[in-house]
């Protein structure tokens, strides 16, 4: 009895030693090791979302907010495929149920333990899927990009995707500056994946800069609205109205159709849609660089405002070509070539150039390069490389063929006329200082050209006049190319046009495209648009009328000409 007793108490001794040994060697070597398995099971890392900038206006109003919603995900281990909640769920969210149900079973299969399932959904909808008691259902904040005037100011703003990414507009042009960098901290779950203790903060986050566009949202509706009606009530393909300041070179407006809701990524638009066609979309503008052919006409001969040229009878014929005007003018003075847009009057002053005078003139005044506005899929247009001894080509790039422009580019060449011949850098960025501008044209010649532009304006059958005000501008309708040659029922009608003349504040372009009902010219379809822009933003800026009779508009005095 004694040994077996002996025996006992050595063998609970040794296997209480065995333990405590094992205890000891758990505990002290292999501590880190297991702590680490047990974190690993237990302690998470979770993001904490970093607010993107706010995209705001000239004035502080938001174009561009994030706001913070739930996403709904779920722990694939924890959910049972066949389980009929899961069914619920998707309904709920509006997903596949089908699909749902093929990546639990595929993430479960890879040990993964995230899945989103909907992401950016309602509060009220995140907290009807707590609801249903389905293990494994968890609730996460995001960000999500709202945009509060939707289509109005889409093409300008862009959008952003729901990883908060620039993807279109000055949401992706300043990525870097909106977007910040997200925060980390560790947290304590439990089997079910519910939050039970927060370690703390592992990395601070680091919220993203707010933007200050150059946009003036009150305009930027107006030229909207009046886009749109005028799309509507000529049932016209495409449109775009660009408004610069004159004196800044900054985008107070640019508004395009057709046009989107950022706020609805969901929808399939066709991806057209999201060009900004005023900064992307070149094209053939017409007589409204009859303007600028002029400037070189003065700048480089001794020809004046008051000499004639004989358009007679109607046609004029070069080697390569045949030049012709709707009617026969017969003799014209230079104003009155610019106010009845002959063709064979500016063909005949620009005959006086050198080819490549007229070419350097269309690069000072930014043709064939871009404006550096920094602005996604900018294009600089195209210009002839040479047109030495051709006299039919020089001939048509005066009055706008052979020569590729957007609207963008075409306001900024008004806005050098409006600014007697300073050239200012494009910005969509709002500049709280007088930029620095380049000198392109000899300040007489811009005042003779902005006369013209006066007097071609003042016609009474002109649809660009504003009541109230002198305004100052140049029609364009060209024929759209096809790919056997021009097309002779599509149309695009542009209207350039400085307001108010006397120390132009805004350059206007409108450009609409193929037309079909009303008319094509672009008296009759772009004119109108631009006298409802420049009448609407003139009075917004409070900038007093300069003709006596106004026709009953009044106008208030402040003294304050804010911007």
């Amino acid at each position: 009895m004694k040994t077996r007793h002996l025996l006992t108490v050595c063998l609970f001794t040794l296997a209480c030693s065995g333990i405590v040994g094992r205890l000891a060697y758990l505990h002290v070597v292999q501590r880190s090791f297991l702590q680490a398995q047990g974190d690993s099971r237990t302690v998470r890392e979770v993001k904490l979302p970093a607010y993107r900038g706010m995209i705001k206006d000239r004035n502080g109003e938001a174009l561009a907010v994030s706001t913070l919603v739930d996403s709904v995900w779920i722990n694939p281990q924890l959910i049972e495929p066949a389980d009929p909640k899961l069914n619920a769920l998707a309904n709920l969210l509006k997903v596949s149920a089908d699909n749902l149900r093929k990546k639990v079973v595929e993430y479960t299969a890879s040990n993964k333990e995230f899945l989103f399932v909907k992401r950016h959904v309602e509060p009220v909808v995140a907290q009807q899927a707590l609801a249903l008691n389905l293990p494994g259902v968890n609730l996460t904040q995001e960000y999500r990009r709202y945009y509060p005037n939707a289509e109005v100011s889409a093409h300008v703003v862009g959008l952003a995707n729901v990883d908060n990414q620039g993807q279109e507009g000055l949401e992706l042009a300043y990525n870097a500056w909106l977007q910040g960098n997200a925060g980390k901290k560790r947290i304590v779950q439990d089997l079910q994946g519910n939050k039970v203790e927060e370690l703390g903060v592992v990395a601070d986050t680091q919220h993203g800069n707010d933007l200050t566009l150059s946009i003036d949202q009150r305009l930027q509706y107006l030229a909207h609205r009046e886009l749109q009606n005028a799309i509507d009530k000529h049932q016209a393909e495409t449109g775009s109205v660009v408004v610069l300041d004159v004196h800044t070179g900054e985008v107070l407006a640019m508004a395009n159709y057709p046009t989107y809701n950022p706020n609805k990524r969901e929808k399939n638009y066709p991806a057209n849609v999201y060009r900004n066609l005023a900064v992307t979309d070149a094209f053939e503008p017409g007589s409204v660089l009859k303007t600028l052919s002029l400037a070189s006409v003065f700048e480089h001969t001794n020809i004046t405002p008051e000499t004639t040229v004989n358009t007679k009878p109607g046609y004029l014929r070069l080697r390569g070509g045949v030049v012709r005007d709707l009617h026969n003018n017969g003799v014209l003075d230079v104003a009155s070539v610019l106010r009845e847009s002959s063709n064979i009057g500016i063909t005949k002053l620009v005959l006086n150039l050198k080819p490549k005078q007229l070419l350097d003139t269309y690069e000072r005044f930014g043709l064939g390069w871009s404006t550096n506005s920094g602005f996604p899929g900018e294009t600089g247009g195209k210009l002839p490389a040479a047109i030495d001894d051709q006299p039919f080509v020089m001939a048509t790039m005066s009055f706008g063929y052979g020569v590729s422009a957007t609207p963008l580019q075409i306001a900024q060449a008004y806005a050098i006329i409006g600014a007697s011949g300073v050239k200012y850098p494009v910005s969509f960025i709002k500049t709280d200082y007088q930029p620095e501008g380049e000198q392109v044209l000899d300040p007489k010649v811009a005042r003779q050209v902005l006369d013209m532009l006066t007097y071609a304006v003042g016609h009474s059958k002109s649809n660009a006049r504003v009541s109230g005000y002198r305004v100052a501008g140049k029609t364009g309708t060209a024929r759209v190319a096809g790919p056997d040659g021009y097309l002779e029922d599509k149309h695009r009608t542009v209207f350039a046009g400085l307001a108010p003349a006397i120390n132009p504040r805004l350059a206007i372009v409108v450009a609409v495209s193929e037309p079909n009902v009303g008319g094509y010219y672009s008296n009759q379809v772009a004119a109108p648009v631009f006298a409802q822009v420049a009448s609407g933003a003139l009075r917004l800026y409070k900038i007093a009328p300069d003709i006596k009779d106004t026709h009953g508009v009044y106008v208030a005095q402040n003294g304050n000409n804010d911007s």
